[in-house]
């Protein structure tokens, strides 16, 4: 296991690919590998080969890796047990389309059938998801982790609170922006997942040190803008990648742990960053920055393996093509875009998110999350409001009653763990049973229950934080906050990608867009609002408007089947 995952890596596939196949090699590389006879190509050259390597084989007992061609034709399997074997797993009869060679094909981390196991282990499929929220986790931590910086920075450059506040709210809407324009490309095959995780990865740590030398504020302020926008595709896509490698079954539970790692980065910002500016200076919450953001680069580059279906095949499309000679040789995607230009296709992607969030249903699942969101950012302008000026935190202990939402994200995700067992999935499978898939609309069931605790939350903080009721009051209602924020997450997400399962990186980017917009303005006004209003009607306000837009998510739970039946884009039409 840990040989494929190496190979699969950013490195893995450069030592790979320089040693052509010498070194961590694939089960197509091997001098044992059997050539499915169809692969190989027909013409008299190539027979030849062929039949002067099998000569070989039968005299030496060993093929002699002299050309990959002669290694590779002399491995033929038998037609009869090829044919049955090919049955079970592709249907297409185009022998010239690069599948999986089976179904314990090792390198295939999907589901073939509901009846065999994943060929990736179940240590594998945690490992690799691990790695995939230490990413998502390096990138969101990067918003919130800037605002302990922002008294050194108004000091040391004299500009206002607005004006600092700027690098949280440039960061936040560069990857809202950064998902529409580099979270298409990990659905071109040539690209896939991991060159852009990569390259993005690289290019943010890259542009993080003009920030903490910088002299000036307009340099701080476009290096944030530029850092969120490359870190920007592990956030919006993370959860397709937990697609790629788990069940549909399973994915709600592995997506409700990546979304805990998701909201973890912003609540472990001011509470990491807040002592180091408080110690040393506003510039090192960004050295913890880079150093965490280069070691996670390091360690993914050597151990995240590509998950994305098309580029695999690909790629073993193209290695085949060059072991036997047969040039006819594609995989599914290259079929589905030949006479296509790159420009073309890439065009396509680009502006897929667009389109698609013209969509009612996605318009109204990006506006809501959107709002949520932006409310949990205001937050981070309410907090020393509250614990600094009311309660005289130092800036160190005041990223601390963050520490309330990890609380009640531990219970939130256990009792959706519980929902999901014990609720929703019979109730699936009840509908299996009958020969029907449970509607997309379920998943929302969950979310408007929960939107329930973001007025009850806001209600409890804004009118208990006084000095006469004790600092824990306001830190358990603005705990509330986060089952309502994380719900809502789990279902609208869920869904969205349900009813869209065919373009779920263009919909999550169209999403991250629209809810990272909203939410990069919040913080701007933030201080003047709760400052003009007061702490418990501007969150009466705030309540008041959630529970305005409730009706509208009950009336997507109920009528949202129409809305889909009238979509050229949708899958399911029930």
């Amino acid at each position: 296991m840990v040989a494929d995952i190496v190979r699969d890596s950013t490195i893995g596939q450069f030592i790979n690919f320089v040693s052509n196949g010498k070194f961590l090699p694939y089960e197509d590389q091997r001098s044992d590998f059997i050539v499915p006879p169809h692969f190989l190509s027909t013409s008299s050259d190539a027979l030849t080969l062929c039949g002067d390597a099998n000569e070989q084989k039968k005299t030496s007992g060993a093929v002699t890796p002299s050309t990959a061609i002669t290694r590779e034709s002399t491995l033929v399997m038998d037609e009869k047990e090829l044919s049955l074997k090919l049955d079970d797993t592709n249907n297409s009869s185009d022998p010239n389309v690069v599948r999986w060679y089976g179904d314990d094909d090792p390198d295939n981390p999907k589901v073939l059938t509901t009846l065999i196991p994943r060929n990736w282990s179940s240590a594998k499929q945690a490992f690799v998801a691990s790695l995939i929220s230490l990413m998502t986790f390096t990138m969101y931590i990067g918003s919130a982790i800037y605002t302990p910086s922002i008294p050194g920075i108004m000091e040391e450059f004299n500009v206002s609170l607005p004006y600092a506040t700027l690098g949280l709210t440039l960061y936040v809407l560069g990857y809202g922006i950064g998902p529409m324009f580099l979270s298409p490309l990990q659905e071109l095959p040539v690209f896939g997942r991991n060159s852009i995780y990569m390259a993005s990865l690289f290019l943010f740590i890259i542009f993080q040190i003009p920030i903490f030398t910088a002299t000036n504020i307009q340099t701080i302020l476009a290096f944030r803008f530029v850092t969120g926008f490359f870190g920007s595709p592990a956030l919006a896509t993370g959860g397709a990648s937990m697609g790629d490698i788990y069940p549909s079954r399973q994915l709600a539970y592995v997506v409700g742990i990546w979304a805990i790692g998701a909201v973890g980065g912003p609540i472990f910002g001011p509470i990491v960053g807040g002592f180091a500016a408080q110690a040393n200076g506003w510039r090192w919450p960004q050295y913890e920055l880079i150093w965490l953001s280069a070691v996670s680069f390091v360690v993914l580059m050597l151990l995240l393996p590509e998950t994305y279906e098309p580029t695999i095949l690909l790629k073993r499309a193209q290695r085949l093509r060059k072991m036997t000679g047969n040039q006819q040789l594609v995989s599914q995607a290259e079929k589905d875009t030949q006479g296509e230009t790159v420009a073309e296709v890439l065009r396509e992607a680009l502006l897929r998110p667009f389109i698609l969030a013209k969509e009612p249903v996605l318009m109204f699942a990006n506006v809501y999350l959107g709002f949520v969101y932006a409310i949990f950012y205001l937050w981070f302008e309410a907090f020393p409001l509250v614990f600094t000026d009311i309660y005289h935190f130092n800036l160190g202990l005041s990223g601390l009653p963050f520490l309330g939402f990890l609380v009640s994200a531990a219970i939130t995700y256990t009792s959706y763990v519980l929902y999901q067992k014990y609720h929703f999935q019979p109730r699936s499978d009840r509908a299996k049973a009958e020969g029907q898939d449970l509607a997309p609309e379920a998943r929302l069931e969950i979310g408007l229950i929960a939107s329930l605790f973001i007025p009850t939350s806001l209600f409890i903080f804004g009118f208990t934080s006084r000095e006469s009721i004790p600092w824990i009051v306001p830190v358990i209602g603005a705990a509330l906050y986060l089952p309502g924020i994380y719900l809502n997450f789990q279902s609208i997400l869920m869904y969205i990608t349900s009813a869209y399962p065919l373009y779920a990186a263009s919909v999550l980017a169209g999403n991250d867009l629209f809810r990272s917009s909203i939410a990069s303005v919040f913080p701007l006004f933030g201080r003047p609002f709760f400052v003009n209003l007061g702490l418990g009607p501007g969150s009466a306000l705030l309540a008041g408007v959630s529970l305005a837009l409730m009706p509208v998510f009950w009336s997507l739970l109920k009528w949202g089947h129409v809305l889909r039946r009238r979509s050229k884009y949708t899958e399911s039409k029930k």
